[in-house]
């Protein structure tokens, strides 16, 4: 993961509570040096502050997304500017923008929301049955009984009865 700010106390504080939920942190201090770590470093994620001297978050992202290597990181953006207008701007560069001051443990779910996402392996688990097919209580498993609720008129009898 890595976090763009040119704040010390916000990266110091993102570091701490991302690497207590097992996440590896880079940091930048500005949008050029973050653009360079960015392409260098390849992270899973990417959480940008907007307002920084220079070259500003917004530009960060634009400048990401545009570029084959970064376009399919995942970015939060984190900003002061909770105007509506501000707010759509960022969510046309970013996958998610939270205003400051905000909470570490809301961040740290939308962080997980984007890097646990399912992916498309099967599960080892299994599947739950159809919803007209009865479940045994006792074993929590798909019943080979009759359910004790009337056909459904809709399908067909089964075949040779």
């Amino acid at each position: 993961m890595l976090v763009i700010d040119d704040d010390p106390v916000i990266v110091k504080l993102l570091q701490v509570n991302f690497e207590m939920e097992g996440y590896a942190v880079i940091s930048a201090e500005n949008g050029v040096n973050g653009l360079a770590r960015a392409r260098a470093d390849q992270p899973d994620m990417i959480i940008l502050d907007v307002m920084m001297p220079g070259m500003n978050g917004l530009d960060v992202a634009r400048t990401l997304r545009r570029s084959d290597d970064t376009s399919a990181i995942p970015i939060i953006l984190l900003s002061a500017k909770a105007q509506a207008n501000d707010v759509l701007q960022g969510l046309e560069v970013a996958d998610d923008y939270i205003t400051k001051p905000f909470d570490p443990l809301e961040l740290l779910d939308r962080v997980a929301g984007f890097l646990d996402q399912p992916s498309d392996q099967p599960s080892d688990q299994p599947s739950d049955p159809p919803i007209d097919q009865p479940i045994d209580p006792l074993s929590d498993q798909p019943s080979d009984q009759p359910s004790d609720q009337p056909p459904d008129p809709n399908t067909e009898p089964p075949a040779g009865g």
